[in-house]
């Protein structure tokens, strides 16, 4: 059973492992492993070991079980999705997370874990030009907290909103009240009424009967009003949020903008789908607007939408997963233009930060609203700060969460925002470079300018079956890694800069392989 001498002698070997794993990964692996669906039942035993076996064996194994089927998306020839980054300074957090093995759900279970949170966003807010009220130093009710990914971000921000509009509803008193109190005889007997008003809204606090408990800012009967908006070219994980949330959800078509000649969604189209819901009976109560969207890196314009969501009482959540980081760099920052009006906002510094995953950092205008809706006070859990300190439990879905900010202290303090600004801008130079390929090839035409470390592009002859055939022959020579979207009814392919690895060479490199297996195919039109 291993000591802490043998833990020293074999976490060097695994340091070695990874390392060696990170400098060789172009000559002796590929993008993608040649293994099918199932291939693990020969590797292993039916049951788990009875006795200890010796690590020996056990790291003997990685290669033929977890590496020679690992999908490898640090290759340089890897252009998939969208980056998942890494770096060795958060390889090592990770390290001393694992290592520390706490559960910081509270304060007091986990003073440096909250704390050095609070901080390392407070220094992002900064580094992304991000509004002030985000800080949790700022002495309004701004915060921010590390959420695992951007699907729960959105999720708690949709179950905010969805708190918040219930609240919203239940303190508007009846139609009948009001027109009561309007009335001369209300006039005469305002007191009265004012008192009456004031026990409907009491009674919208939580009750609890025969132990059955009933948050005020839940109510089932409201929720089948509610209606969520987002554009049509959102995350899958949108949809599965709102899904989850017991409420429904309105994808709005997106249109050309005239700044990025991209997809997204237009005031006139929200204000429309408003008008539109609120005469069926319905409540829209959040939008969820996307910041480098996943099929073509598009943008929901805060300055376009952010005053209808703000007039409309609407929260405004911003989805920037993928294209958050790039707002360390100043000449991207038109993306973030009038993000003092979203109610919540979210990013992935696990996709092009240089800080690997899990690490999504979220921000609320008010926080000490949205952590009401998430409040259960056990009292196992209460300590002598808690009318004084941050627990981070009050707004998440789960109770545990790991030491993630390590990840950005290490990341920033051994990089600097300058190196991974560097970082960035190459992505995007990559992406350049890809983009002019594609326009000075007759066989290939881009579907949207390129954005950031994106290019989406299509065949120009033989329409979706054509570039649907290429996708399948790329998948099938297994020498670079790509996927394909579709919007609107046009099926295109997506090369996305995933890692800094990748240089102008692996760029050319990629664009042969296309031009070779696209010939074939269109030699048969």
């Amino acid at each position: 059973i291993m000591d802490s001498e043998a833990f020293r002698v074999h976490g060097k070997e695994m340091v070695e492992y990874v390392a060696n794993y990170w400098e060789n990964i172009r000559e002796d692996r590929n993008p993608l492993p040649d293994v099918k669906p199932g291939y693990i039942k020969d590797l292993l035993p039916a049951e788990a070991p009875q006795y200890p076996e010796e690590w020996k064996t056990i790291f003997g194994d990685l290669e033929k079980v977890v590496m020679s089927a690992n999908t490898n998306w640090h290759h340089p020839h890897f252009f998939a999705y969208f980056p998942t980054a890494c770096s060795y300074p958060s390889i090592m957090a990770d390290i001393l997370s694992g290592g520390i093995s706490s559960i910081g759900f509270t304060w007091k279970s986990g003073p440096s874990m909250t704390e050095l949170e609070m901080a390392t966003l407070d220094w992002l807010v900064s580094a992304l030009g991000l509004p002030d009220h985000f800080k949790n130093s700022h002495p309004g009710p701004g915060c921010g907290i590390i959420q695992s990914t951007a699907s729960d971000a959105t999720l708690v921000a949709i179950m905010a909103a969805r708190a918040r509009a219930v609240e919203n509803v239940k303190r508007e008193p009846s139609p009948f009240l009001n027109w009561v109190a309007q009335s001369e005889v209300g006039q005469a007997v305002g007191s009265t009424i004012k008192k009456i008003l004031a026990r409907v809204r009491q009674n919208n606090e939580e009750e609890v009967d025969d132990g059955i408990i009933v948050p005020h800012f839940h109510d089932p009967t409201v929720f089948e009003k509610f209606i969520a908006y987002c554009s049509d070219q959102a995350h899958s994980s949108v949809e599965k949020d709102v899904m989850l949330c017991g409420v429904k959800l309105r994808k709005l078509k997106s249109v050309k903008d005239t700044k990025l000649n991209n997809f997204t969604v237009t005031a006139e189209i929200l204000e429309k789908a408003i008008k539109e819901d609120r005469a069926r009976g319905l409540i829209p109560f959040v939008f969820v607007a996307s910041i480098g969207s996943t099929n073509t890196c598009g943008v929901d314009f805060l300055t376009e939408l952010g005053p209808v969501c703000n007039r409309e009482g609407i929260w405004l959540h911003v989805d920037a997963a993928y294209a958050g980081s790039y707002l360390l760099c100043e000449e991207y920052r038109y993306m973030s233009e009038g993000m003092e009006m979203a109610d919540s906002f979210n990013y992935n510094a696990h996709k092009a930060m240089l800080v690997n995953f899990d690490c999504s950092p979220m921000w609320f205008k008010d926080g000490r609203q949205a952590t009401r809706y998430f409040t259960v006070d056990p009292l196992y859990l209460k300590h002598e700060h808690t009318h004084d300190a941050t627990d981070y439990r009050h707004l998440q879905i789960a109770l545990g969460r790991r030491f993630r900010s390590l990840k950005i202290w290490f990341t920033l303090r051994s990089l600097g925002v300058k190196k991974i600004q560097e970082h960035l801008r190459g992505l995007n130079e990559r992406a350049i470079l890809f983009s002019s390929l594609v326009e000075s090839d007759a066989d290939f035409d881009l579907f949207v300018p390129h954005h950031l470390g994106l290019v989406c592009f299509k065949l120009v002859k033989g329409g979706n079956a054509a570039t649907e055939a290429l996708l399948a022959a790329v998948n099938g020579d297994n020498r670079i890694h790509i996927v394909p979207a579709s919007v609107h009814g046009t099926f295109f392919l997506r090369l996305a800069v995933c890692t800094p690895n990748t240089t102008d060479v692996d760029i050319r490199f990629a664009f042969s392989v296309l031009k070779e297996l696209a010939a074939p195919i269109l030699k048969n039109l």
